[in-house]
């Protein structure tokens, strides 16, 4: 379901331009791009840093949560974030491969979680973001017309 969920996250933004990959539809930082640069964020956190034990420093890219997680580098594209997001994602199968599901690690705010904790959690994760990737493409793909003023 995880892998579901990472290919569908990763289907709300094929097809899209760069431009549009990065058009903010909404108040916070979610941009469709931002998205896929989020949950790589998120794959590093918990499988590099909490289960692998790797400090933040040592994971393979940005390993920051929050706002800063969305923001992808003006000389970053499309085809750069999705490959960073497979890459990860396959460390992530690798590291989770040697781990027995409940095998516990310590969350600094969230106490002791184990693998299948980990995976509940990126699956309700990723599939909420996909979910906001469909609305966004939707914005982008069909703008709503705008309303008339009834006063």
């Amino acid at each position: 379901m995880l892998d579901r969920n990472r290919a569908e996250l990763i289907n709300t933004v094929r097809g899209l331009s760069e431009e549009d990959t990065r058009r903010r539809l909404v108040a916070s930082m979610t941009t469709p791009i931002g998205l896929l640069k989020h949950a790589a964020v998120a794959e590093r956190i918990w499988f590099q840093h909490i289960l692998a034990g790797l400090p933040k420093s040592e994971c393979d890219g940005g390993a920051t949560s929050g706002d800063a997680s969305f923001v992808v580098d003006d000389n970053e594209t499309l085809a750069d974030v999705i490959a960073e997001f497979e890459r990860v994602s396959e460390r992530s199968r690798a590291i989770a491969a040697d781990f027995n599901l409940d095998e516990t690690r310590t969350h600094p705010r969230l106490g002791d979680v184990n693998l299948r904790f980990i995976y509940l959690l990126l699956i309700e994760d990723f599939a909420r973001h996909a979910g906001h990737g469909d609305i966004l493409r939707e914005q982008i793909k069909h703008p709503a017309a705008p309303t008339p003023d009834v006063s």
